[in-house]
């Protein structure tokens, strides 16, 4: 009961630190002279903030370091309260939302998928566009992250709080001796990288609001848009070009970019296997879905077929989830390898989600590796990757999360099935929301959105996104009989 209490005191104090996060819709909305809105944001961080110090002052005499077990516990915890608060300023401002719709649209904002379920952006007030791609840069690099960086002195375990938020199956590593500098750094280079994106998108058309905002969600692989029609709103193959830069950027490990601002040596980029392996796979896809698109006369053109699949690629691929065309319409193959690439392609220590580069190496070392025990039974044959040995747990965890992962995927598609989804919207559906990807096939195909769906599809989704972002095993280890027993 104890360690319970100071899970809830620990999220207290940090549902005091997300209500800062008001601070810059809120300064949007008086820039914009938007009464209404602004008091509905002050209300909104008022009513968090109350809610965060009660809990903080009713368990203050629980504060204590946490274990490796109410480290998961606060994870979970952090990752549903966040949301939740978050939806008060939509349901304040948009009139008809429902507390189901308003909770998807900010667990897919902080989860960075990017599925959306409201129409109208294009209309909504410049505060409430502001808010949802906060959401998709606060959750890319991982709220928690952003609570061990500032907030050294939690005293509630703050490497536990790491290892069970940030992604892939090595978290062990870290860039510096202690856990609140590595994850400060990341975040000074988050914040460093994402200023570099904003600058360049205002300089090739974008008004600061749409510069801000879509820097926001391309540096979070988020995908929220200002605009119905996403990119293609601009229509600008220099936009375009810009956001796949960082797109790409963003779905490579940040402690390679730290390394590399660090060392002040562009060539550790040649040393990091996996980020080679997302960029290489990722362009040449590029090259091959518009020689694909072009033979089969969806573009009269290669260059123009170019210039869409490599936009609409590589924003599914690192799943971010714009789009600058409805892809849907295209030759089902070209869609669909988009959908896979969603699952491998990204890095791990990204802002992307999906099974990462990194365990899709291990896998297929792992297949060459039983290769050459068939042939030679008696061989010692060690696994490498960028000449790493990969310590045999290492392999066995992937293997187990690769089973979750693909169970996961085919467990939540049959209950979408069962509930009257078609075939290709469910199984899209639910690969877009556990990869965090952003816009699905079928009914939830880029033309439309996730608005389309019952109540209950919804909340399916939801937790899809959310084992995710959080990568399976942090869920649900929770619903184990082991997690519960002293």
């Amino acid at each position: 009961m104890g360690r319970a209490l100071t899970v809830i005191h620990a999220l207290g104090l940090m549902l005091v630190v997300f209500s800062a996060a008001y601070i810059m819709p809120a300064v949007t909305a008086l820039i914009y002279a938007d009464e209404s809105v602004l008091l509905d944001f002050l209300l909104a961080m008022v009513c968090t903030l109350a809610i965060g110090l009660l809990m903080w002052l009713l368990t203050r005499r629980y504060k204590g370091e946490l274990s490796i077990r109410h480290g998961y516990l606060l994870v979970v915890c952090m990752w549903t309260a966040m949301p939740a608060v978050a939806t008060l300023p939509l349901l304040l401002v948009i009139d008809g939302l429902s507390f189901t719709d308003a909770y998807f649209e900010t667990m897919s904002g902080l989860t960075t998928t990017g599925a959306t379920v409201l129409t109208g952006l294009d209309n909504l007030p410049p505060a409430i566009n502001i808010w949802r791609h906060e959401l998709n840069w606060l959750g890319g690099m991982g709220i928690i992250v952003l609570a061990v960086a500032i907030l050294p002195l939690l005293g509630i375990g703050g490497r536990q709080l790491f290892k069970a938020e940030t992604s892939g199956p090595m978290k062990d590593s870290a860039l510096t001796p202690r856990i609140t500098e590595t994850a400060r750094n990341l975040w000074l280079i988050y914040l460093g990288i994402t200023i570099a994106c904003i600058l360049s998108l205002k300089v090739v058309g974008m008004d600061w609001l749409n510069a801000i905002c879509h820097a926001f969600a391309a540096m979070g692989l988020g995908g929220f848009s200002t605009h119905d029609a996403s990119i293609g709103y601009f229509n600008s193959p220099a936009i375009e070009a810009v956001l796949i830069v960082f797109m790409l950027i963003a779905a490579m490990n940040f402690a390679t970019h730290f390394l590399v601002w660090r060392e002040k040596s562009l060539s550790l980029y040649l040393r990091d296997v996996e980020g080679l392996a997302t960029v290489g796979i990722t362009l040449a896809s590029c090259v091959g879905i518009a020689v694909f698109l072009w033979w089969q006369g969806t573009y009269p053109s290669f260059w123009t077929a170019l210039r869409h699949a490599s936009f609409n690629l590589v924003s599914i691929a690192t799943d971010c989830g714009f789009n600058s065309t409805d892809f849907n319409q295209w030759p089902i193959f070209a869609p669909m390898w988009m959908l896979f690439l969603s699952c491998v392609v990204a890095s791990s220590g990204s802002t992307g989600g999906g099974i990462k580069m990194i365990r899709t190496l291990v896998l297929f070392k792992q297949a060459g590796r039983e290769f050459v025990k068939l042939l030679h039974p008696a061989a010692v044959n060690p696994m490498k990757i960028g000449g790493q040995v990969i310590p045999n747990n290492v392999v066995f965890a992937v293997l187990g999360f690769i089973f979750l992962y693909f169970m996961s995927v085919a467990t939540l598609t049959f209950i979408l099935l069962i509930s009257g989804l078609d075939f290709i919207s469910a199984f899209s559906a639910i690969i877009a929301c556990i990869n965090n990807a952003g816009p699905g096939l079928g009914v939830v195909g880029p033309a439309s959105n996730f608005g389309v769906l019952t109540d209950f599809q919804t909340w399916v989704c939801t937790f899809a996104m959310l084992i995710g972002r959080l990568e399976v095993f942090t869920v649900l280890i929770l619903f184990t009989p082991h997690f519960w027993r002293r």
